[in-house]
């Protein structure tokens, strides 16, 4: 498919701490899997269920460079690789004919990537900024969304929103998504790239001025949201882990200083979307956030009427619930889409382009073999009327520069 020609992020790679560690289920494009850190420190990602009898090997014993099988004692290392076989006669060469399905792992930016493609060699990884850079100019947040991740993922390149579902009532209240602008019917320009579409939103401001808001899509998942006016350039990775569930990947990174709490927000305290509940050891058992749709995002009416226009408390919450009120997979013949939601066309029609130039013609989608594409940011600048912001924002978005367009130059 598709996503399987690119790195996928699986999980933190704190969550796989100790070189012989216990084994933990993981649900990703559509399977069941077992990662672990073998003895020698080596990541693994199988299938969990054993290639001798399916047992799963979620119960298997991680010793001695590999995963061995409970039932039969079956052993596998992190290629795959049956290393043992004591149930058959030793004589027996049966053990190099059996191969459990692996897929390859290399940990970057506090995250475990795997690829799950074909190719024997992997295509290198992604050149993401974010993933070069000191690490206290980096926070990471995951959360689990109960939704499809193409469903997830165009909350992000859909600008008209923001002026309504995270918007406040009352003026002197704080707004923390950093979109005060009331001009709520933007207009739209929409520019297809090599790595997948970059847009502005345009926004009228006093002073013969535009605001405009910057957003990228990078193939196959990355999204690139308005950045803020100190540089911080936020994001979210969209990682489907099965047609109805999606782990969001949102963080955040300022190219040209340390930002406040860096790190990973995690634990049952952290995060986005406020509380998570416990974990549980089933593959989708991670992240999933305690406000959810079984207790209606923990909506507070009052706050609707007097306060807050959703009276959801956080703003990923805010998007989590009306996408997940969609349902899991929404049946997009229902739609009627307006101009506003051009970008949200434009990325429907590339990705279908590229899924169906890949199964029709074996063309390699967009990016694979092009890890320098992805060094790539998104902004918020505002800017005279007359100016072009695609040509002022050009050195910053390639990454060029630490100076956003407005930003007072580093002294």
């Amino acid at each position: 498919s598709l996503l399987r020609q690119y790195w996928v992020p699986v999980m933190l790679g704190a969550e796989v701490p100790d070189p012989g560690g216990d084994p933990q289920r993981v649900r990703l494009l559509g399977e069941d899997l077992v990662i672990f850190r073998d003895t020698l420190g080596r990541v693994g990602l199988v299938e969990e269920y054993c290639a001798h009898r399916g047992a799963s090997l979620f119960f298997g014993r991680n010793e001695a460079g590999g995963l061995r099988c409970v039932y039969h004692g079956w052993q596998y290392d992190v290629s795959g690789r049956c290393m043992d076989m004591p149930s058959e006669p030793a004589e027996s060469n049966f053990r190099d004919k059996v191969r459990q399905r692996a897929y390859p792992c290399r940990e970057a930016g506090g995250m475990v990537w795997a690829y799950m493609g074909s190719r024997e060699t992997p295509p290198a990884m992604p050149d993401l900024e974010w993933l070069s850079v000191d690490a206290d100019h980096v926070q990471l947040s995951p959360f689990q969304r109960e939704c499809n991740w193409v469903q997830a993922l165009e909350g992000d390149i859909d600008t008209s929103h923001t002026g309504f579902l995270h918007s406040r009532l009352r003026a002197e209240d704080p707004f923390t998504y950093g979109v005060a602008h009331v001009d709520n019917h933007p207009a739209l320009e929409i520019v297809p790239t090599d790595y997948g579409v970059v847009y502005a939103s345009r926004r009228e401001e006093a002073n013969d001025a535009y605001y405009w808001r910057v957003t990228q899509f990078l193939f196959p998942f990355h999204t690139l949201f308005p950045g803020y006016p100190d540089g911080l350039v936020p994001g979210h990775i969209w990682v489907p882990l099965d047609d109805a569930h999606t782990m969001v990947w949102a963080l955040g990174w300022n190219p040209g200083k340390a930002i406040d709490n860096p790190g990973v927000s995690r634990g049952m305290t952290g995060g986005l979307v406020g509380e998570f509940l416990p974990a549980t050891t089933d593959g989708l058992g991670r992240w999933r956030p305690r406000a959810n749709k079984h207790n209606d995002y923990e909506i507070d009416r009052e706050m609707q009427r007097t306060r807050s226009f959703t009276g959801i408390g956080a703003i990923a919450l805010q998007d989590q619930a009306v996408t997940e009120s969609m349902g899991a997979v929404y049946r997009r013949t229902n739609e009627h889409l307006g101009t506003s939601d051009a970008m949200i066309i434009q990325v429907r029609r590339r990705l279908i382009a590229a899924a169906k130039a890949l199964r029709d013609h074996g063309t390699v989608p967009p990016g694979v073999d092009n890890p320098e594409w992805y060094r790539i940011r998104s902004c918020s600048v505002t800017l005279p009327r007359s100016a072009r912001w695609l040509e002022e924002t050009e050195d910053w978005r390639a990454a060029r520069t630490d100076v956003l367009p407005g930003m007072p130059a580093a002294r």
